[in-house]
């Protein structure tokens, strides 16, 4: 178990850098599948490392300052972090 391989969810077309969608969802208890064009949740679209400081800055209760400390960085590093976050749900939503 140690030396497997996680899988990442690719977000973008290897060939022209769109967003992905997904067209098929399934269910490995009863074996149902749904099959469509769906959107990725907003989170979803997010990188591995947006989607670990959201779950960061709930476990803090919001506290960047408590975030900050545990991570070793300023304050100011922080804010900067949350506000690229934002500015970059903000274009997604937009899309």
């Amino acid at each position: 178990m140690a030396n497997e391989i996680k899988k990442r969810l690719p977000l973008q077309c290897p060939a022209c850098e769109s967003l992905l969608r997904v067209s098929r969802l399934f269910c490995g208890q009863c074996g149902t599948e749904v099959c469509g064009s769906f959107e990725l949740p907003l989170l979803a679209r997010l990188s591995e490392k947006e989607q670990q400081f959201i779950i960061d800055f709930v476990k803090s209760s919001g506290s960047l300052k408590d975030m900050a400390k545990n991570i070793g960085v300023s304050y100011p590093t922080m804010r900067n972090m949350l506000d690229d976050l934002i500015e970059k749900l903000i274009k997604i939503e937009k899309q």
